[in-house]
């Protein structure tokens, strides 16, 4: 019973970046009335529901926690985001330093999450087959 619920609550979290960022897209576009608006505000709220994701998925395929691994690739990349766009622009504006780097967040959590996705089904298939 205990089990069932696990997996369900964890298919839930698995599946719940692309659920998230197509409700969120379309409150925020009834809200704003724009397109881009309701994009942007997506993409900020689906982040965190694709980092936690990709914590899940990697917990389901080999089970271990490499959360650690994550934040601390997450700080590394906010440092040289930092530095790069300080070196490029001669200055620093935190807001915009901090908007890009979690769109950045956005399209390597959403590209991992992919990959993470395909790999799992493509090994328990192959674990399937094998038997």
């Amino acid at each position: 019973m205990m089990e069932s619920i696990m997996s369900s609550l964890t298919a839930i979290i698995i599946i719940f970046p692309f659920v998230l960022f197509i409700l969120v897209f379309y409150i925020g576009k009834q809200i704003t009335n724009k397109k881009r608006s309701a994009r942007n505000i997506a993409i900020n709220v689906t982040t965190i529901a694709l980092i936690f994701s990709v914590h899940f998925i990697i917990i389901s395929i080999w089970a271990k926690s490499l959360i650690w691994a994550i934040i601390l690739f997450m700080i590394l990349s906010a440092i040289i985001f930092t530095f790069l766009y300080w070196k490029f622009a001669n200055e620093i504006v935190y807001r915009k330093i901090f908007s890009r780097y979690w769109r950045l967040n956005f399209l390597f959590f959403s590209f991992v999450y992919l990959i993470l996705l395909l790999y799992g089904l493509g090994s328990r298939i192959f674990e399937a087959v094998k038997i």
